[in-house]
């Protein structure tokens, strides 16, 4: 790992010992009351250069190779651990550079694998070095041999987007949610200072709703600042933020599920976010705000061959299942096209899933005893990654000739799938 590393892992035992004073505070208290400047001046001298010997150590005892098959992962300065990451089951690898890492000119470097719920990461790898490794494994896992894979460099890229940081500030002044958690702000100590006239009962109440509103929209600002889209042959690749700068890979083939979002008060720009769900990656968003003719061109890229169904295309449920979901039920939709299952979902805010027929896993049929007395009934798709997209209120008999329909274009679909290859 580069030098710099010791520095963020010498961070542990002094969160050790935060960590136990949040925990038991009293008890932190009266140990602090105790100790006379000597005993801290002795404690700090004792702290510093153990925390210091710690990251050195830790530093010291991980390391890191590329084989021909997988790359090795070893850390551990008591209890040895040794990760060993098929090349081929990788399904993205991301560069991430927190501020501090930026301004020393190192980065952190994240891979998604399929079976691994939770990301390996190398980390601090000197920038242009994290950035050369990227580019082999991605090399690695297209197929190239290894001892050419080093020799392809980083793919060629051309911008298809990005998000002006004006147009995202507005968004994030469109969304209910922030408007929603304003409104709560204004509202609750209102009322609990009608009920108990406590001025502190009221500022208790109000500051966290006001700063949970502000942090929820000034952080999604900064994760989301200069949102960049470009097409390369390893995929879609991403970059943003605004202090942590952050490059994630939409890996070709393996996304399961484009949502297509459109908030209340998005339509009348003809905004839209566009969410995804892709297995074996935790990577759930590609777009936070753009046209809709934009989206859907990126989309198109995603899903090649997909066209995004047009409202009108959607056959809303039948007129009874008001019954059963009064007003709500009119924002539910469906459309099944020759590549796609399209389920619409949502009144207020709406949003329309997209899934591939060949990422089909299953397909259910759900009817309770409401349902059951209306002759209506839910379908369920689930997708590899772990999700499910609901075609609600459907016509029961139309439900079941959606199940079986469904399947049938499942198997073909996978039966007629390209390989999911990198830089294919």
């Amino acid at each position: 790992m580069h030098p710099v590393t010791p520095l963020r892992r010498a961070w542990a035992p002094v969160a050790v010992l935060v960590g136990w004073a949040v925990h038991d505070p009293d008890q932190a208290q009266r140990q602090l009351t105790r100790l006379t400047t000597t005993h801290l001046l002795i404690g700090l001298a004792v702290l510093i250069p153990a925390a210091a010997l710690y990251g050195f150590l830790t530093w010291w005892f991980t390391h890191y190779a590329v084989t021909g098959t997988e790359l090795r992962i070893r850390t551990g300065l008591l209890f040895r651990r040794t990760a060993h990451i098929r090349l081929e089951r990788i399904q993205a690898v991301d560069v991430t550079q927190p501020l501090l890492a930026r301004v020393a000119g190192v980065a952190k470097l994240k891979l998604d694998v399929i079976g691994t719920g939770k990301k390996d990461e190398l980390a601090f790898l000197g920038a242009g070095e994290a950035r050369a490794l990227r580019a082999e494994l991605l090399a690695r896992a297209a197929g190239f041999a290894p001892e050419t894979a080093h020799e392809v460099g980083e793919a060629p890229e051309r911008q298809l987007l990005r998000v002006p940081p004006g147009v995202l500030a507005v968004s994030l002044l469109l969304t209910g949610a922030t408007w929603g958690t304003l409104l709560a702000a204004v509202v609750v100590p209102t009322l609990l200072w009608l009920a108990t006239h406590n001025l502190w009962t009221v500022l208790a109440t109000a500051v966290p709703l006001v700063g949970a509103a502000g942090a929820n929209s000034a952080g999604r600002f900064v994760g989301e600042y200069d949102w960049t889209v470009a097409e390369s042959p390893d995929g879609l690749r991403i970059d943003h933020g605004l202090l942590d700068r952050t490059h994630e890979t939409v890996p070709p083939g393996r996304v399961q599920t484009v949502r297509i979002v459109e908030p209340l008060l998005w339509r009348r720009r003809r905004w839209v976010r566009v969410e995804l769900d892709v297995a074996g990656s935790s990577n759930s968003l590609l777009l936070p705000v753009a046209p809709r003719e934009i989206a859907e061109s990126v989309v198109a890229r995603v899903l090649p061959g997909v066209t995004v169904p047009t409202g009108e295309a959607l056959s809303r449920p039948p007129r009874r299942a008001g019954r059963c979901r009064p007003l709500w039920w009119r924002g539910h939709g469906l459309a099944v096209t020759g590549a796609v299952f399209a389920a619409r979902r949502g009144l207020l805010r709406r949003s329309l899933a997209l899934v591939p027929h060949a990422k089909v896993q299953s397909v259910r049929l759900t009817q309770g005893p409401v349902r059951r007395a209306l002759r209506l009934a839910d379908v369920h798709v689930d997708t590899g990654a772990n999700h499910t997209v609901t075609a609600s209120l459907r016509d029961a008999a139309e439900a079941a000739e959606l199940l079986r329909r469904q399947a049938e274009r499942s198997r073909t679909g996978r039966r007629d799938a390209p390989p999911d290859r990198w830089m294919a």
